[in-house]
């Protein structure tokens, strides 16, 4: 596995999200041994970057991967998120990153994680009632005190990466960039590449969309959230399995799989691109691993470029406006 630098951290080319292991998706927290198996089998293949949060689950995708990597912590860089929990008593889903919050949210990831260092710890939305100098602050505190060794933004703008930046630097930024989603190549990776900031990609797999192995709103349990976004709503979705079968088409032409083909083309983007696709099966790490031995040429880049572009938005209203792209 190749690896990169993010802002001066050293990570594998390729990581692995480990969000859809204990929340969020159909199947969630239902093969915890499996789970385990597929951190450990990243290990393996020289995937050693992971990202978790502590809103996840909440808290046991954190405990999960401090479990995985127990014996192994210096194969691995953990990059880990706070913000989406208010420790102050408002609960979760609820912005906070005062320097409190912040405080207190890495002792607890600390704990559940197994470790005396975080490796990335990531704002995970902006907090609209604290400065960003003031959460940047503080972060640098955590950074000069040994507790954390480089600080990121998730869904920040533009401005508020540079403020951020202007305080301590800035090591990773992570949205959401994809084929189906690609927003941030025009109005972030400008800004990212002045100021030396990787970017971090997660979901580049368009929530598993693209991979071609979702092809009924029916294969998703009730509670599934991909559910509640635009994308997935029943007319959207229709109309959006036109792009997963122009990536299907390249894959053929490639011998590679959608998947692979949706995350060489990331790759392709930038030595300062890091997708984290996520999965809780060995199987799949295994394909998106070999995904760094892909190489697409010219003219599969040329297709992939004049995809269809996507119907609906990646999140839906109230969840977009916690954004900044």
């Amino acid at each position: 596995m190749h690896h990169v630098s993010l802002g001066g951290l050293d990570v594998s080319r390729i990581g692995l999200g480990a969000m859809t292991m204990s929340d969020y998706y159909t199947g969630a927290r239902s093969d915890e041994k499996e789970a385990i198996r597929t951190i450990r089998r990243a290990l393996d293949l020289g995937v050693g970057f992971l990202d978790t949060a502590e809103i996840y689950g909440p808290f046991v995708n954190e405990e999960l991967v401090g479990r995985a990597v127990a014996g192994r912590r210096d194969e691995v860089v953990i990059a880990t998120k706070f913000g989406l929990v208010s420790h102050a008593g408002a609960g979760l889903n609820v912005l906070d990153s005062s320097p409190a919050n912040v405080r207190t949210a890495v002792e607890g990831s600390l704990r559940r994680l197994g470790t005396d260092h975080i490796d990335l710890f990531y704002q995970h939305r902006v907090d609209p009632g604290t400065p960003i100098e003031d959460t940047v602050g503080a972060l640098g505190e955590l950074v000069r005190e040994g507790k954390v060794r480089h600080i990121g933004l998730s869904e920040a703008g533009a401005d508020t990466i540079r403020r951020g930046h202007a305080v301590h630097p800035v090591a990773a930024v992570q949205t959401e960039y994809s084929l189906w989603s690609r927003q941030p190549a025009e109005s972030l990776l400008p800004v990212l590449r002045e100021l030396g900031i990787g970017l971090v990609a997660y979901s580049p797999l368009g929530r598993g969309f693209l991979t071609g192995a979702i092809r009924s709103t029916k294969d998703l349990d009730a509670d599934d959230f991909r559910l509640s976004t635009p994308r997935f709503a029943e007319d959207n979705f229709a109309r959006n399995l036109r792009i997963v079968d122009e990536v299907a088409s390249v894959a053929a032409d490639a011998g590679a799989t959608p998947a692979q083909i949706a995350l060489a083309w990331l790759l392709a983007q930038g030595d300062d691109i890091v997708p984290i696709p996520g999965t809780k099966r060995v199987s799949r790490i295994e394909e998106n691993a070999a995904a760094d031995a892909v190489a697409l040429t010219p003219a599969q880049l040329a297709r992939l470029a004049s995809l269809t572009p996507p119907s609906g938005e990646r999140y839906a209203e109230q969840d977009l406006a916690r954004t900044g792209l």
